[in-house]
């Protein structure tokens, strides 16, 4: 799993293996006994190689008092959710020390320096990231910061950071969090949802769009836990945390990231939402037996279930460059991978606003992107073919992406193939459109570009 495609679900430990968070960035509004529902923000969730074996740490058990509040609110969120709690699930004590070792030697034990080196080359050269950033370093600590808790789904043990308090936040994100294990018992997050990396790698862009069914999900039963059976004291406590809630480290993320971060929570929510609206929760429950398959799906829970992606493929190229040149990626970018290149750059400069991003992005209809590494140089290929739903959806974003390119890069005076040019520091851009067809190439010369043309167009 390479750059975007990692990116896209670098955030799920809990979905690939059960991991729980029981505090990050806790909400967009707490609003009180009004019935109105709480916009949840967890930003982290943890990547997937850290699925590798169980984890080993000095335990302990939980406190009685604790043990009994966990109790509690495990049986009140099975009688919200509707889903019986079929397996018991241990709980145990670790301190925040060793909580720090396991991120960085066993959830990033396979993630390499030279592996994030090579993710921020390529997410450098969509300007989503400035191509010196600490790509690992920034998620080690990030997680640190984040994480109070976690669920080992293979060993199905809840792990709890010794030396926090166990309030109103906690006990919300408890229920949030307990959901993931119901869950998991009835649907299979792995075999039977696909959250995984190997389903990951073949269709990012799907496993995206379960992650948020699977989180919306968990953040509607948190606000209806919340609505249920917290005390004005809660609500109390919850605004209180939240005005003094500092999280420098997830406070410096770039844009896309942060955007990314908080999509399956906040934009799946509105997802699960919308189909709790239908028919409460067996609509949910018939989600999980037919799960969205893109990004658009979630964005636009209207288009689902029947608008499902054009199939679009890309040639292997790699006969066409010399030995050098190696496929590192290739997957689908989806609707809302297209937004954050156009609206979440790195450099506030790039970026074209939310609204035209928006409105550019909304007509995707199916894309494939590929990425060629070569090591000897750093250098990248990037190739994205893309179709839109009408022509009008395609100019919309043709003129969006002319935009884009004209903030990013110098526009050049001749053409190739019919394609429109740029310079860049990335070397040479080509854009080409036919009708409802788009095509983007960025090769570090004009030979190689002509190449890919004249086996794309």
């Amino acid at each position: 799993m390479d750059s975007i495609e990692k990116s896209k679900t670098i955030k799920f430990v809990l979905i690939s293996c059960g991991v729980v968070l029981l505090v990050g960035c806790l909400c967009l509004g707490i609003v009180l006994l009004s019935g109105i529902g709480v916009s949840n923000l967890w930003p982290i969730e943890l990547p997937v190689e850290s699925t590798q074996a169980p984890i080993s740490t000095p335990v302990s058990k939980l406190p009685e008092d604790l043990a009994g509040t966990i109790a509690e609110i495990e049986s009140q969120v099975v009688q919200i959710r509707g889903l019986e709690n079929v397996q018991d699930v241990q709980h145990t004590m670790i301190s925040a020390e060793e909580l720090e070792e396991i991120v960085v030697e066993d959830f990033f034990s396979e993630y390499s320096d030279e592996d994030a080196r090579q993710d921020v080359l390529v997410l450098s050269s969509l300007g989503l990231l400035p191509r010196d950033f600490d790509l690992k370093g920034f998620y080690e600590a990030l997680y640190s910061e984040q994480i109070a808790g976690f669920y080992d789904e293979e060993t199905k043990e809840i792990y709890v950071v010794q030396g926090q308090d166990f309030g109103a936040s906690e006990r919300l994100t408890y229920a949030h969090e307990f959901t993931h294990v119901l869950q998991d018992q009835f649907y299979g997050l792995d075999e039977g949802l696909g959250m995984n990396q190997e389903a990951c790698e073949e269709d990012s862009e799907k496993c995206a769009a379960v992650q948020a069914l699977v989180e919306g999900d968990a953040s509607l039963t948190e606000i209806l836990w919340l609505q249920t059976h917290a005390s004005m004291e809660d609500y109390r406590d919850l605004m209180d945390m939240i005005d003094h809630l500092e999280t420098p480290v997830l406070d410096s993320a770039p844009p896309y990231m942060s955007a990314d971060m908080y999509f399956p929570y906040e934009t799946g929510l509105a997802f699960v939402q919308h189909l709790y609206d239908q028919g409460e929760y067996k609509s949910v429950d018939q989600a999980f037996a037919d799960p969205p398959v893109s990004t658009e799906q979630i964005l636009h829970p209207e288009k689902y279930p029947l608008d499902v992606p054009l199939n679009v493929s890309l040639p292997d190229l790699s006969s066409q460059l010399d030995d050098t040149w190696t496929l590192f990626d290739q997957n689908v970018m989806g609707e809302w991978y297209v937004y954050l290149i156009l609206n979440k750059a790195h450099e506030e400069g790039f970026r074209i606003s939310e609204e035209t991003a928006q409105i550019a992005a909304e007509g995707w209809g199916g894309d494939a992107y590929a990425i060629y590494l070569n090591e000897n140089t750093d250098e990248t290929i990037f190739i994205m073919d893309s179709l839109w739903d009408t022509a009008e959806d395609a100019t919309e974003f043709i003129d969006a992406f002319y935009q884009y390119a004209s903030q990013r890069w110098s526009s050049l005076s001749v053409t190739l193939s019919d394609a429109r040019l740029w310079q860049g520091a990335e070397g040479k851009i080509a854009f080409w459109h036919q009708g409802e067809r788009t095509l983007w190439v960025m090769a570090p010369d004009s030979d190689l570009l002509a190449i890919i043309l004249s086996e794309l167009q």
